[in-house]
């Protein structure tokens, strides 16, 4: 039989019961740690958000945010450039219908004190309207057929309606640490989605329905049986006709690796519908578009009722949070209490969003999500305040004081950090890193670790305590969460 013997890596081989074990030489693990990351150059382009212009950021953006940022985030962090886009839903006929109601309803003096909120209100009002008033719908038909024919003052109103969104948009985005290189918009892609049609008719692919309709087959035995609906019966393009020409717009401009799109469950079978047609057209790059798709918050509400914009749900969170560190006895002296409020809470609303699977439904609990023990964003910041406070970062240190159980614990778990970034990489999926950060047995153990660590061995634990509050740091930013230094 073949002998397993010990050597410099492997301190004991011993068997039992038709298993085998190895005790690894815990001095060398230790020596040999180091946190060095693969990385993979491509270019990534990411597409998420999406909100229509001249409406409040609703608070089921919210998840389209965070997760596109996750992505891109991880995506950089590996060495990829991303390329990050706001897709805004910047045309069709709701636009009809605002530039109509602005004309009837709007006050140039409410668009200047509170804009979206003002735009918000013509656009309920002329909804309304237009449910029983044939000669509002002709109004918002005519203001849509003047934008299509680019009128000065049509196109000049719907451009401040557009400049105004953008501009209330990067306030909130900018709240939740979010940055975009790119905000573009289906207006950009109205004479190229003509393009697109002509391009689908030469090749044999537009067909016209019994209803006059221009559609597209894609059923697998050419009867008709499943079919994408590409333009409407009056020659006017759709939501979907757009996607193929800004698709094939941004390959040719950006040459992506890769393209990723973060929407809402519910679109699943549009984007299937659009990586099968440009596939069908001889875009081979199709085949390196992804959809993530993510699944609904259920019981959003603050003390005065639902919510409906997300600014809502930040105040709140922030005010809650602002209460919990004034009743807390641990609470530091801050210089701006507010400011760390913010951060710790927007941590807690990423944690709780990120710990399940995407596609899954979950319930908001405002309770859970602010708790200040367990698996959440509030003791994530918190361990991590306490590790920035263990002191500077040691330059030599001696091993073998970091050979008891709980050192060695701890280093194992750091040096998983590189394998969940590649599992998080594989299915885009926030829980793995989320999981990882918060797992609480470490956390526990770091703080316990620094409130027992000996003065014999203080130069090694330092040395300890600045890797995890790296480690900590590193993947707190890849979720979206700015680390506080204090809490």
């Amino acid at each position: 039989f073949f002998q397993l013997k010990q050597d410099s890596v492997v301190e004991d081989v011993s068997a039992d019961r038709g298993t085998i074990h190895f005790t690894l030489n815990r001095k060398l693990f230790v020596q040999v740690c180091n946190l060095d990351l693969f990385c993979c150059l491509l270019i990534t382009f990411l597409t998420y958000v999406s909100p229509n212009i001249a409406k409040k950021f609703h608070a089921g953006h919210l998840r389209s945010t965070i997760i596109g940022n996750f992505i891109a985030n991880l995506k950089q962090s590996l060495g990829n450039n991303v390329i990050r886009m706001n897709y805004l839903g910047d045309w069709g006929m709701q636009f009809g219908l605002l530039g109509a109601g602005f004309g009837r309803f709007g006050c140039p003096e409410k668009l200047k004190q509170n804009p979206l909120q003002h735009l918000f209100e013509v656009y309920v009002q002329v909804n309304k309207e237009a449910e029983h008033s044939e000669e509002v719908k002709q109004a918002a038909r005519h203001f849509f057929r003047q934008l299509e024919q680019h009128e000065s003052e049509a196109v000049s109103l719907w451009q401040r309606f557009r400049d105004i969104t953008v501009s209330e948009y990067q306030h909130v985005y900018k709240r939740l640490g979010v940055h975009f290189d790119i905000y573009s918009g289906e207006s950009e892609h109205q004479a190229q989605a003509q393009e697109t049609v002509q391009q689908l008719r030469s090749r044999g692919l537009l067909k016209t329905s019994e209803k006059g309709t221009g559609v597209v087959d894609l059923s697998p035995d050419g009867d008709m049986s499943s079919i994408c609906t590409l333009l409407r019966s009056d020659g006017t393009t759709l939501y979907i006709t757009r996607d193929l020409a800004a698709a094939a717009d941004r390959k040719q401009k950006y040459h992506f690796d890769e393209m990723i799109y973060v929407t809402d469950k519910s679109q699943a079978n549009h984007f299937h519908q659009l990586f099968q047609i440009l596939l069908a057209m001889g875009h081979s790059w199709a085949e390196s578009c992804q959809h993530v798709p993510f699944g609904l918050v259920q019981g959003m509400k603050t003390r005065t009722g639902e919510v409906v914009f997300l600014e809502d749900v930040l105040n709140e969170a922030r005010a809650r949070m602002l209460h919990n560190m004034s009743q807390s006895k641990t609470t530091k002296e801050l210089d701006d209490p507010e400011d760390t409020a913010e951060k710790v809470a927007i941590s807690a609303l990423i944690v709780q969003d990120f710990k399940g699977p995407l596609q899954s439904d979950y319930k908001f609990d405002w309770d859970k999500m602010l708790q200040a023990q367990g698996d959440t964003g509030v003791f994530l910041q918190y361990t991590h305040a306490r590790l920035c406070r263990s002191g500077i970062d040691a330059a030599t240190f001696d091993p073998s004081l970091l050979l008891e159980r709980t050192s060695v614990t701890i280093l194992q778990h750091l040096l998983r950090y590189d394998e969940v970034l590649y599992q998080s990489a594989q299915d885009l999926q926030p829980k793995h890193l989320c999981n990882y950060l918060t797992s609480m047995y470490i956390l526990e153990m770091f703080n316990g670790a620094l409130a027992n660590h000996l003065l014999k061995c203080q130069q090694a634990r330092l040395r300890l305590f600045s890797g995890a509050c790296s480690v900590l740091a590193s993947g707190m930013r890849i979720l979206g969460i700015t680390p506080v230094h204090k809490m």
